[in-house]
Formats: structure tokens, sequence, C-alpha cells
């Protein structure tokens, strides 16, 4: 990490987030986004009857290698750091083109509106 913090995790610390957990969650996101395109070009896929995930060749569609599942131990540690602030709601967008996690503030989402509508406005945690 650079000298200067990195933009978003200032906005996860004004929202009440510890420096170490908003450096998690800045990470967890890049390991999630990764993930995310892997799965978006077709490289990586879940076997459908034991949902293990593997790296597959894209031009042949054949499977190559077990992968660790990085998605899951990153949303495990998601959970463990959102644990810690009940008010805040953690949003993942599986869409490789933007931010993986969005940290979601109470006012955020009007009342009985969806989180999917409104997940924009709250904070991206970003690269």
């Amino acid at each position: 990490m650079p000298k200067e913090l990195h933009y978003c995790v200032k906005g996860l610390m004004t929202a009440g987030i510890s420096l170490d957990d908003a450096v998690a969650l800045r990470q967890i996101s890049m390991t999630l986004h990764r993930w995310f395109e892997a799965e978006c070009n077709g490289e990586i896929q879940r076997d459908e009857d034991t949902n293990i995930p593997y790296w597959y060749n894209t031009t042949t569609g054949k499977k190559i290698w077990k992968v660790a599942d990085r998605e899951t131990g990153a949303l495990k540690r998601l959970n463990k750091i959102m644990n810690k602030y009940p008010t805040l709601k953690a949003y993942v967008q599986g869409d490789p083109r933007g931010a993986s996690l969005y940290i979601i503030r109470p006012n955020d989402v009007p009342e009985g509106k969806d989180v999917e509508a409104y997940y924009n406005r709250g904070l991206a945690v970003y690269q």
C-alpha cells in the first residue's frame, strides 16, 4: 500500500470502519473482482456436482485443474469483518465491469426498496 491511503480506504474509515478492516475490505474486493473476471471469461467454472472450482481451457472448453476457492474464502472474511459493524451491510456485485464490493450505510437504500437498485449509493470498495 502506498504512503497515501487509498481513496476508498479513507471513505470506509469515515463510515466508522477501522483502518485494518478498511484495508482488508479493499483486498477482499480485489480478490472478488479477479475471481468474477475469471468466471466471466469462462476461465474458472464450478463443477455442477461438487461445486469445486476448476480452471478451464477457454479454447477447448476442457477442465484443466482444480483451483483454490478464493471466492468462498473472501466471502467468509467479509462476513467476519461486517459482523463488527451491525449498522453497515455488504453488497457483492458479481459483474466484473465495476466494483465488486459496496458497503451500504443505513440511509443509502430507501426503506422498502431493493438494495440491488440502490447499491451504487453505497461506498464502492475498489482497487
